[in-house]
């Protein structure tokens, strides 16, 4: 799980670097894998102005420019793109910079008998796009000589954690936040909604929506949003899609996507136009068949929840949309899915189709079950400020599986099973924190357990989220208690005498080689031949047990 730290600071109020976050999750147990910082990949690239454009002598495709980098130096510049003219200001590659889309080093060079030094670069050669049409032309007030990625602010450090498959509730930055915020690193932020997705809507829903697959799809919420303009996204949200090692595509996908990262919600969004009749959650029928948005067709089977109408199989539902029904430049009216899919179903559909996908990785850990009317208007929010539009009605079919769960809870729990006595006022805050709500009484508390934790069943979880909030390095390291001749000596006489001639010899300045026990056909040979040859080898090169441990030695010699 990718994201940014502006992104994080998007639902939590904290003045912590990067570095801060990365310890506060290990701390917490989300495992960070490591972190990066997209400006350290733009090094040697800076604001430039061209200030004369000149045919190349030699070729007729390329002008030989005079490029101003601030610093009083004009250099001479060797380019081909078609916009590249006098007066324009773009981002110059001095001598030594590596380009990131393919990581050759700027050096002088002659071009056609011209010299030239460094580079005008195009926005796929930065890898911050797909445009390579021509060079990056910045407005007119971009301070020459700066450093581009302070002038783009690309100096937003991206953190990656490893989420294990029982926190499905911090595969999105939300739930990451919300870990952190309990930790101490700062405060969790209201939703960020803007208010436009609020209500119900300004005219009925045109499109029925209803589940008839009640087990695979328990509730599929859904609206209609008409006059939509379906451009690209803004560029706020094309930086954070990319800090996630996601693609744009455009404003609606982006969207969906968005939110899924967002707050660990999968939804999808149809071309209304591309749909007949009703939209409904239902079982696929055997051997049906759909190109997915991948361009794959898929075989479905009969225990597979899908969405359809009446004309057939759009989406794999949870997984994957259909490829026929996707939103495209030409989209005008799209219908929005918000649903929730059982975890276990979406998961042997995943598992017997061989296709994985984000929304899988969300939908089989399980999603928030309640947050569905906030999902829609969130997404609702996001595309009608993005995109216009008028929204529908929202229709709430089915009815998602919410249930009141409460655990007895004794806050002496604590101490008997993480080993560390924390305080009762203490264990409160931190349950609090995290979305619990506590009930205290004069023995056992009544501790009820947030929506999004599915993970927590009994006090034992209480405990562990007690104690990794409260510190895992904060438990004392306590001894197990040895009971009689558990600890008996098990090693022979011949054993120990070994040992003791090793650490001699070691002592004495000598050194041990310990090579593989197998080798080539080939190396045995040379000594014989071997008596045990594996039929089924790791490597041609580890086949045969050696004969002798000369060859061992030889080998290692020879490297």
């Amino acid at each position: 799980m990718k994201f940014s730290l502006s992104w994080l600071k998007q639902h939590l109020d904290t003045d912590a670097d990067i570095h801060a976050v990365a310890d506060a999750c290990n701390r917490i147990g989300l495992e960070v894998e490591g972190i990066e910082n997209p400006a350290d990949r733009l090094k040697g690239f800076a604001v430039a102005k061209v200030l004369t454009a000149a045919p190349h002598p030699q070729a007729d495709k390329l002008q030989v420019l005079t490029v101003d980098k601030g610093d009083g130096a004009h250099l001479q510049v060797v380019c081909g793109a078609p916009n590249a003219r006098a007066g324009l200001i773009g981002v110059f590659g001095v001598e030594g910079a590596v380009v990131p889309a393919n990581g050759m080093v700027l050096k002088k060079a002659a071009i056609r008998g011209v010299e030239s030094n460094g580079m005008m670069c195009s926005t796929r050669e930065l890898e911050l796009g797909d445009d390579h049409d021509g060079i990056i032309e910045l407005p007119a007030d971009a301070p020459i000589g700066t450093a581009f990625a302070d002038y783009a602010q690309l100096d937003d450090p991206i953190i990656d954690v490893s989420i294990t498959p029982n926190r499905q509730d911090c595969m999105g930055v939300r739930g990451i936040a919300r870990d952190l915020a309990a930790a101490g690193l700062g405060r969790l932020l209201p939703l960020p909604l803007r208010g436009e997705g609020r209500g119900e809507g300004n005219f009925p829903c045109p499109t029925q929506i209803r589940t008839d697959d009640p087990a695979g799809c328990p509730a599929f919420y859904g609206r209609v949003i008409r006059g939509v303009s379906n451009g690209a996204s803004p560029d706020w949200m094309q930086a954070r899609l990319k800090a996630a090692g996601q693609r744009p595509i455009s404003a609606l996908v982006d969207i969906t996507n968005y939110v899924m990262l967002d707050h660990g919600r999968p939804s999808h969004a149809y071309d209304l136009a591309k749909l007949t009749g009703a939209v409904f959650a239902r079982r696929a029928k055997d051997g049906e068949t759909v190109t997915a948005l991948n361009g794959k067709d898929y075989t479905l089977t009969a225990d597979m929840t899908v969405i359809a109408d009446e004309a057939g199989v759009h989406d794999i539902a949870g997984i994957m949309g259909g490829e026929h029904s996707g939103c495209s430049d030409t989209t005008k009216d799209v219908l929005l899915e918000i649903a929730y899919f059982t975890p276990e179903a979406i998961a042997r559909t995943g598992q017997k189709l061989a296709l994985t996908s984000d929304a899988r990785t969300r939908f089989e850990r399980g999603v928030d079950p309640a947050f569905l009317d906030e999902a829609v208007e969130i997404i609702t929010d996001l595309i009608l400020s993005i995109c216009g539009g008028e929204a529908s009605e929202i229709v709430r079919a089915g009815t998602p599986p919410v249930e009141a769960r409460s655990i007895a809870y004794d806050t002496g729990h604590c101490a008997r099973l993480g080993g560390v006595d924390v305080a009762a006022d203490q264990q409160t805050a931190i349950l609090e924190s995290l979305g619990f709500g506590v009930v205290r009484g004069d023995g056992n508390w009544s501790v009820s357990i947030p929506s999004w934790r599915r993970d927590v069943h009994g006090p034992a979880d209480l405990v562990e989220e007690v104690v990794r909030i409260y510190g895992l390095d904060n438990v004392p390291s306590t001894p197990l208690p040895r009971a009689d001749g558990v600890a008996r000596p098990t090693s022979t006489p011949a054993q120990l005498m070994e040992r003791k001639v090793r650490r001699t010899a070691a002592a004495l300045g000598l050194n041990e080689a310990v090579n593989w026990a197998f080798l080539s056909e080939k190396e045995a040979a040379l000594f014989g031949g071997g008596d045990w040859t594996l039929a089924n080898p790791i490597s041609e090169d580890l086949k045969v047990m050696r004969p002798t441990l000369l060859a061992g030695l030889l080998g290692a010699a020879r490297r």
